[in-house]
C-alpha cells in the first residue's frame, strides 16, 4: 500500500515542493487548506501537480476539524506547514501569529498523538528562533535559542512543544530548524522574491525601483526544493531527531542584488534601490548561518543548488512570469 502524508499549508512554497517529491515517491498526498473550494493553489499548478494532491478543509485554529482531517487522512507521515509565516508582519497580529503558529501546532499534535500516533511528525522550526545567538558566528542544534519577533516566539513555542511530547509520549515528532530557503514559489513579500521581481521589471520597464528595508542583513539563503529531501529523511529515520538544515554560508542583501542585477546585465544597481523605514523591524536579526554537520552525517543530506543558481534561477522564472505573451 501507498503511504499516506498529510501536509498542512500545501499550497505554499514548502508544501508544494514536498508533493511533488512525495508524489514522486509513490506516496497519497493529502493537502490541508482553509478553504479548498477558494484555495489558491498557484504552486501546485506551477508544478504541475495540482490534479494529484487531495485537498481537505482544516483550520490550525479549531481542534475538531484537524481531528477530522487526521482521522479521515489517516496518515503515515505529517508535516506541519501552515504558519503566518511573513516575520515584519507579525508585530502587526502578533495574537494571530501565535494563534495559528504556537496553539495551532499544539492543537495538531493533539490530533495526531490522539487518532494516529504512529505517524511520523514534522514541524517546521526556524532560525529566526536563535535570533541573534551564535557560537563560532554559527548555530547549530546547541546553540541557544533568543528569538526576536512575535513570529520567532510562535515557533519557538510550537518547537518545545514537538519536543516536549516526544520525549512525554516516545511518539516519532521531531522538527527541523531550517534557515531561509528561497525558490520562484517564494511569496512576493518575502525581499528574495521582492527583488528578483523588481529586477524583472526595471529590465522590461515596468519599474524603476525597488523599494527595501536594511541591506546589511545577512542570511544563509539555500533552494526550498533541497531543503523539502531533508524533511523526508528525518522521518525515514529509526530514531526521531532534531536537525538544521542549512548551507553553512551567508550574503548579506547587497549580495542577493548583486547577484540579480547582474542577470539583467546592471552592475550599478544603488540607482534602482529606494530604502524605505517602513520595511525596517523593530527589532532585526543581523545574521544567521547555520551548521548542518549532524543533517550531512546522519541523513547524508547537503544543499545542492548553489546561491548564484538560486538567484539565476528566480530571476529567470520572474522574468518569464511578466514578459508579455505573443
Amino acid at each position: 500500500m501507498a503511504k499516506s502524508a498529510l501536509i498542512t499549508g500545501v499550497a505554499g512554497q514548502d508544501g508544494a515542493y514536498l508533493s511533488a517529491l512525495l508524489l514522486e515517491k509513490g506516496y497519497d498526498v493529502h493537502g490541508m487548506v482553509h478553504d479548498k473550494k477558494h484555495a489558491d493553489l498557484w504552486r501546485l499548478e506551477e508544478l504541475q501537480i495540482a490534479d494529484r494532491v487531495q485537498l481537505v478543509d482544516g483550520d490550525l485554529t479549531d481542534q475538531k476539524s484537524l481531528e477530522r482531517v487526521v482521522k479521515a487522512t489517516e496518515p503515515d507521515e505529517v508535516y506541519n506547514f501552515a504558519a503566518r509565516s511573513f516575520v515584519a508582519a507579525s508585530w502587526q497580529d502578533s495574537v494571530l501569529t501565535s494563534e495559528v503558529n504556537a496553539l495551532g501546532a499544539l492543537r495538531l499534535l493533539n490530533a495526531v498523538k490522539d487518532h494516529a500516533p504512529k505517524a511520523r511528525y514534522y514541524q517546521a522550526s526556524t532560525s529566526e528562533m536563535y535570533g541573534n545567538s551564535h557560537s563560532d558566528n554559527m548555530q547549530d542544534e546547541t546553540t541557544p535559542l533568543h528569538p526576536r519577533s512575535p513570529y520567532a516566539i510562535s515557533k519557538l513555542f510550537a518547537h518545545w512543544m514537538t519536543v516536549n511530547y516526544r520525549e512525554s509520549y516516545g511518539l516519532f515528532f521531531c522538527s527541523g530548524i531550517l534557515f531561509n530557503h528561497e525558490s520562484p514559489l517564494r511569496g512576493i513579500e518575502f525581499v528574495t522574491r521582492k527583488i528578483t521581481d523588481g529586477v524583472a521589471r526595471i529590465k522590461l520597464g515596468l519599474a524603476d525601483h525597488i523599494a527595501l528595508g536594511s541591506l546589511d542583513a545577512e542570511r544563509d539563503w539555500g533552494f526550498a526544493g533541497d531543503y523539502v529531501k531533508a524533511m523526508w529523511l528525518m522521518l525515514q529515520q529509526d530514531e526521531a531527531q532534531d536537525f538544521v538544515i542549512s548551507t553553512g554560508t551567508t550574503h548579506t542583501v547587497r549580495d542577493f542584488l548583486d547577484a540579480a542585477f547582474q542577470e539583467i546585465g546592471i552592475d550599478n544597481w544603488k540607482p534602482y534601490i529606494q530604502q524605505d523605514e517602513r520595511y525596517r523591524r523593530p527589532l532585526d536579526v543581523e545574521r544567521l548561518c547555520g551548521k548542518s554537520d549532524k543533517a550531512q552525517k546522519i541523513l547524508g543530506w547537503k544543499p545542492e543548488v548553489s546561491f548564484e543558481a538560486l538567484v539565476r534561477m528566480m530571476v529567470e522564472w520572474d522574468l518569464r512570469r511578466l514578459t508579455p505573451k505573443a
